[in-house]
């Protein structure tokens, strides 16, 4: 594949286009007519200076480029995919037809125009560091106002803020060993958030101009990953006052196999980048078969790239990575989510799977997903914020999608934040079939490649204990559900067409008996049954690509992620073993009380979200009488028709064991509750049907146990809800004596590398003792 990369400001010189300005004399006049001078002056001759003035740069530098381009597709063909730093994007957007030359002359000028007004910033390069380092320079000299602008490579970064400030930050720079700092020639702090009244402005602009779909894929500044159909807007006003992914999109053009990368630009800026970015895919040896036998043969693939710290003062993630462990699975899941390891650290509620968890797994080269289920909008976009400014994650973290029979609204909200914030990665779990919502997060951005190939930008990973259920997202969504979203615009026709030759999830997650909601499938049946039928799938529908499937639910131990490569998953997904590190957002004595589990101590209960239904979860059973009380909670509701109906020892127990107030009061609070999260109507049920009210009352245990829980309330400790399956305590006992013991050792990331590199072992040992003999001797002559 061929990539065209556009420069950006800085690559300007005197004399630039000189042997183009003849070659296109329409462009030249319309440039002239609109800049109101000349252009070929402005670049040949440089008058006063001004070429190095924002406000001439950028349409002069546009106009360059443009030509090149122009040149290059009179000479040959164009290109598999396009890029551009800053500026150079929208000669990028122009190459792929999102507008014509004049239309992206006037965009720019406007751009130049309000990025000239900026004064009192300053941009400051940085070379000899990685990012995550920076930042840490940063924060250690009171630079909170400084933020990282461009993200060229690995060890180039270009820091924004205050002029002032950029001061303190040069004399830091320059006092850490192996590094080193070059002022930029610039007026305003760009990709920082002070240019953010610039970036409102722009934005104003650009609701004016009327965009058309990339024909070419282009890779934006924003988020290192392909422009969506409808979306150009939205990004070129994003990108004022975002820092520009370089890095992470010469990492993208890499994973898309592009070999050859050409520059357009009056200075070689961008080319060593290129050069870097494949040195570093160079250095790590390639995958070959997913097979579980080439465990023992095949070359390894991991990511290379600079250690990263923790969010707290936690031990900074090593991206070990022993070969074997990196080959099982499949190659293409590792490439499609960018990860060492065919492995995945599922969500856990309530934020339980934290920023801290999911961060740290990304900057080891791994995915974890946050756990949005049972929070607030506001902090689930305070994660994403948080996620999306982390230094050293390069994409790899998810967000789950948590099905709410209740709450169809909270979904759709849920994924206009989702989208909103650009996130690429959803687990979708407690479904029980393809909602809108689902469709809508997964196919935003879909496109067909150049030779057709549908291609969808998001993964969407479906947690199913029933192969009827996967059945459904193992197919392309429903034709009459396509045109809906098309009708009310929530997709274009664009990704719709895509969509249909498409699975809803590439990756099915069979869920055995796992904590959380469970049917206590048997993974042993489970997974085969359920690779066996995606193979069957496949074939049906003709997808280009197979889908994968994928297991969890007991997976504690090196012996069962073994077992459940060698049943046929291409990926395993842990969760109750992470509950128990130092990254998880639960308490400390949650982490105590599951350190000291074993594999038995786990009950089942009812799930609070899903009380009237009888569902199921399975939580801690040692040391909390949760499950007992959720249980006869459960059957009081089963066998009364509503709170009157109910004993006065009953009533006595249910206030003083459970609601831990007289039943008028938590009624109270239970209305309070429900108005503040917009569901009178529920009240207003429960005040025509007595049983809706004792179901309500009951269910507010469950979302107090939780928190108490989370909060490590030590008066309510008999009332946590720890939702835990028996993987914990096998964990627990194949870690006895080890230095992962203690739970305060137990970091996520050292948790993934112990059982992947551990099933490797095992899988290598088990095949080494069940191989054939040689080949017998010969009998000796009489």
């Amino acid at each position: 594949m061929r990539a065209w990369l556009f420069a950006g400001q800085g690559a300007q010189r005197a004399g630039m286009g000189e042997a183009l300005f003849d070659r296109f004399p329409a462009y030249v006049t319309a440039a002239d007519r609109i800049l109101g001078e000349s252009v070929r002056a402005l670049c040949l001759d440089d008058p006063d200076g001004r070429l190095n003035r924002t406000r001439w740069t950028q349409p002069a530098l546009y106009v360059v480029n443009a030509l090149a381009c122009a040149e290059a597709l009179a000479e040959g063909p164009a290109p598999d995919v396009l890029a551009g730093h800053s500026l150079g994007e929208y000669n990028a957007l122009l190459a792929a037809g999102c507008f014509d030359f004049e239309t992206g002359l006037r965009i720019v000028c406007r751009r130049g125009e309000l990025l000239g007004e900026a004064d009192g910033g300053a941009m400051l390069a940085v070379v000899g560091l990685a990012p995550d380092a920076v930042r840490a320079l940063l924060d250690r000299g009171g630079a909170a106002d400084v933020d990282l602008a461009n993200l060229n490579t690995a060890t180039q970064v270009v820091v924004s803020g205050p002029a002032e400030s950029m001061k303190a930050v040069r004399t830091a720079v320059r006092a850490t060993p192996g590094a080193r700092c070059v002022p930029l020639a610039t007026s305003g702090a760009f990709h920082s958030r002070h240019m953010r009244p610039a970036q409102e402005r722009f934005a104003a602009f650009l609701d004016t101009v009327e965009f058309r779909p990339p024909r070419i894929p282009v890779l934006a500044n924003v988020t290192g990953r392909p422009y969506p159909a409808d979306g150009v807007a939205d990004l070129l006003a994003r990108q004022i006052a975002a820092p520009v992914r370089w890095h992470e999109t010469l990492r993208e053009l890499v994973r898309r196999g592009v070999t050859e990368a050409r520059e357009f630009g009056p200075r070689p800026m961008l080319r060593p980048m290129w050069d870097s970015v494949r040195a570093e895919q160079e250095t790590a040896p390639q995958p070959t078969s997913p097979s579980v036998s080439a465990t023992v043969a095949a070359p390894a693939r991991r990511d290379a790239r600079a250690p990263a710290p923790a969010l707290a003062s936690a031990p900074e993630p090593e991206p070990v990575g022993d070969p074997a462990a990196a080959r099982l699975g499949s190659a293409e899941f590792r490439q499609d989510h960018a990860v060492r390891y065919a492995y995945l650290a599922g969500s856990m509620f309530r934020g339980v799977s934290s920023v801290a968890l999911v961060a740290r797994l990304g900057r080891a080269g791994l995915r974890g997903y946050f756990g949005a289920g049972g929070l607030d909008p506001g902090t689930v976009e305070k994660a994403l914020t948080e996620l999306a400014r982390t230094p050293g994650l390069d994409g790899r973290y998810g967000v789950n999608l948590l099905h709410d029979l209740t709450r169809p609204g909270a979904e759709d909200a849920l994924t206009d934040l989702l989208l909103r914030h650009d996130v690429r990665h959803v687990e979708a779990a407690a479904f029980t079939t393809v909602t809108p919502a689902l469709v809508r997060f997964r196919f935003t951005g879909a496109h067909r490649a150049a030779d057709g190939t549908p291609v969808a930008v998001r993964t969407l990973v479906a947690k199913c204990s029933r192969p009827e259920v996967a059945a459904h997202f193992m197919a392309p969504p429903a034709a009459d559900l396509l045109r809906r979203l098309v009708g009310q615009g929530a997709l274009t026709p664009a990704e719709a067409d895509a969509a249909g030759g498409l699975p809803v999830a590439q990756d099915i997650c069979v869920e055995g008996d796992s904590a959380g909601h469970t049917d206590g499938g048997v993974s042993l049946a489970l997974v085969p049954t359920t690779a066996a039928f995606a193979e069957r799938l496949t074939a049906q529908h003709g997808y280009a690509r197979r889908l994968r499937v994928g297991a969890c639910g007991g997976l504690g131990t090196p012996e069962a992620v073994a077992a459940a490569f060698v049943l046929g998953a291409d990926f395993v997904v842990t969760g109750s073993v992470n509950q128990c590190t130092p990254e998880a957002g639960t308490s400390d004595a949650v982490k105590d009380l599951l350190a000291a589990l074993d594999v038995q101590d786990t009950a089942y209960a009812p799930a609070g979200d899903l009380f009237e239904l009888g569902s199921r979860v399975q939580v801690v059973r040692k040391g909390t009488l949760f499950a007992a009380r959720a249980n006869k909670l459960y059957q009081l509701y089963r066998h009364h028709t509503g709170l009157d109906d109910l004993d006065e020892a009953t009533r006595a127990w249910l206030e003083r064991d459970c609601l831990r107030a007289p039943l008028d009061q938590a009624w109270k609070q239970t209305c309070a509750h429900y108005r503040d999260t917009g569901r009178a109507h529920e009240i207003e049920r429960a005040e025509r049907d007595p049983r809706h009210r004792m179901a309500l009352l009951f269910k507010s245990y469950f979302a107090r146990t939780n928190r108490a829980a989370q909060d490590g309330d030590p008066a309510e400790r008999a009332n946590y809800q720890v939702h835990c399956g028996p993987a914990a305590g096998a964990f627990n006992r194949f870690v006895a004596g080890t230095a992962l013991e203690p739970w305060r050792e137990r970091h996520v990331e050292r948790v993934a590398d112990l059982l992947m590199t551990g099933a490797a072992r095992v899988l290598a040992e088990r095949l080494a003792a069940y191989a054939p003999p040689g080949p017998p001797h010969p009998a000796p002559r009489p």
